[in-house]
């Protein structure tokens, strides 16, 4: 089986888009014809003494699905206030 080298800047670009953008590693792979251990790999390597990038990304999606949450449940509040 013939193995493909991934230059180092589609490398970077990969796990700054999982870390940043929030694309899952699944779909990453997909995208640039990878295995997810693959890219797995990578983002173990890029990882020093702080969370994980997949760590980050997971807590800036919760992030982002708790504040909808919490605009939400405000809105909610706020027409039900207005009723009174």
């Amino acid at each position: 089986m013939k193995q493909h080298r991934t230059s180092p800047e589609v490398k970077d670009q990969i796990i700054n888009r999982i870390k940043n953008e929030g694309v899952s590693v699944a779909q990453a792979a997909r995208e640039h014809g990878l295995h997810d251990s693959t890219i797995y790999g990578w983002l173990g390597a890029k990882t020093e003494g702080t969370g994980s990038v997949l760590e980050i990304a997971k807590l800036r999606r919760e992030n982002d699905e708790l504040l909808k949450l919490v605009g939400l449940m405000t809105l909610k509040l706020s027409e039900s206030q207005k009723k009174k």
